[in-house]
């Protein structure tokens, strides 16, 4: 990378450690810590036995040599892994605003991150493409959060096309340790007949190992096409080319209603999968949100409100 290149990342990783800190504590500032669980109970300690305790928390051991009956005291390990798995194909390089789909998701994973930093868990990156690329084990502290937005920040959208069947098994060898997985990618195509892999079985593979979440991330103008009169599509992962007259009312009916299936179908996957759904449509980077936040990190903050309480509901 050119020494341009390395400032321009600079500043964004500064920019974005700045919005997506005051996007933590404006929007969702508690709900992360109280919405996942630890992955476990750990030791506390022991004391003297009270009434109404559980008799089979009674430490046995303790209780003969101290000639009165004692119990273990457990609590919740709050500490938790939390690994962005990414997709860096080729059609994250669209964008009809002013940065590109992989920005967006930089800033999104980087929100959940300071999220993790504030909670003291871990933070990993994966991503991928074609086939699985960079893996970056999970780290604690404010330089592991620095590093992965600016290896996200850094990243080119690859060549080709996204195999999240292979990703995903690679992802299970990977990480053995459970953890909080959030997939973000725009799941295209989703045909189950595709090479991408976007089938129930892939993802309840991965779902049966880890708390895994995914995010859907779509730029306007894929679910939502205006009269530009005839318009020459290419399909950035597969070069395929189309050209399609949009100034027909018939053909503009037509590409919502492919949307609205593709959209339909990725609900069914994860739900029959057991992973929880969050599609984030991006806004217009270029108008201010809500008291001059990031419109995309306060839709991506909405969305996650949503279904963290959601998952409380569950409980």
């Amino acid at each position: 990378m050119e020494a341009a290149s390395v400032a321009e990342v600079v500043r964004q990783v500064r920019r974005i450690e700045i919005v997506a800190n005051r996007a933590v504590n404006d929007l969702f500032a508690g709900e992360y810590h109280s919405v996942f669980r630890g992955r476990g109970m750990e030791f506390d300690e022991v004391r003297e036995y009270q009434p109404g305790d559980d008799i089979r928390s009674i430490d046995w051991n303790v209780t003969a040599r101290a000639g009165a009956p004692f119990v273990k005291r457990y609590r919740e390990e709050r500490e938790l892994t939390v690994l962005f798995a990414v997709d860096v194909s080729a059609s994250g390089a669209f964008g009809s605003g002013r940065e590109p789909r992989r920005v967006a998701i930089a800033k999104c994973a980087a929100m959940l991150m300071f999220s993790a930093l504030k909670n003291h868990d871990k933070v990993g990156l994966f991503t991928f493409a074609d086939a699985p690329r960079d893996f970056f084990p999970a780290r604690k502290g404010k330089g592991a959060v620095l590093r992965l937005v600016r290896e996200l920040l850094s990243l080119d959208a690859s060549s080709g096309a996204t195999n999240l069947a292979a990703a995903l098994d690679t992802l299970n060898k990977l990480q053995k340790r459970r953890s909080v997985v959030f997939l973000f990618s725009d799941f295209l195509p989703t045909d189950p007949a595709a090479a991408s892999g976007f089938t129930e079985r892939t993802l309840a593979s991965t779902a049966s190992r880890h708390d895994l979440i995914a995010v859907r991330v779509l730029d306007r103008r894929e679910r939502e096409i205006g009269d530009h009169g005839l318009v020459a599509f290419e399909d950035l992962e597969s070069g395929a080319r189309l050209e399609l007259d949009t100034g027909s009312a018939r053909v503009r009916a037509w590409l919502r209603e492919r949307f609205a299936r593709d959209a339909q179908r990725v609900q069914q996957v994860c739900r029959r999968a057991g992973v929880d759904l969050l599609p984030l449509d991006l806004p217009d980077p270029a108008r201010a949100g809500h008291g001059g936040r990031d419109p995309i990190l306060d839709a991506f903050g909405k969305g996650l409100l949503a279904l963290f309480r959601k998952r409380e509901q569950r409980r």
